[in-house]
């Protein structure tokens, strides 16, 4: 069993910054592939970044491909999405899922654990 507590989002202007954190409690957490989605008002769910348990691989959807990383501290049991050069349409509830095995996937049935979500707003 693993719990996750999505934290960072909030309000900011475009082309500003915001660091998300997904904590998970579970010993094992190192062997779980994580993801962060995202939906915004009246859009499907989409994954916009995921990486791997031992985070060799990492993926990114094209509209955030270099602008957010996302990175994970497995020492920490942390996963973080770091984003910059944020615009009006990253406006969304984020989430992040864990799911085994370890390996990537983007497809939202591949993770059994998803955090409560956390609001990111970014203003014109």
């Amino acid at each position: 069993q693993v719990q996750l507590v999505a934290s960072g989002g909030g309000l900011v202007q475009a082309g500003g910054s915001l660091r998300l954190s997904c904590a998970a409690s579970g010993r094992t957490f190192s062997s779980y592939r994580v993801g962060w989605f995202r939906r915004a008002p009246g859009k499907e769910r989409e994954c916009v970044a995921a990486i791997s348990s031992g985070a060799i691989f990492t993926y990114y959807a094209d509209s955030v491909k270099g602008r957010f990383t996302i990175s994970r501290d497995n020492a920490k049991n942390t996963v973080y999405l770091q984003m910059n050069s944020l615009k009006p349409e990253d406006t969304a509830v984020y989430y992040c899922a864990a799911g085994v095995p370890g390996t990537i996937s983007i497809e939202s049935s591949a993770y059994d654990y998803w955090g409560q979500g956390t609001q990111v707003t970014v203003s014109s």
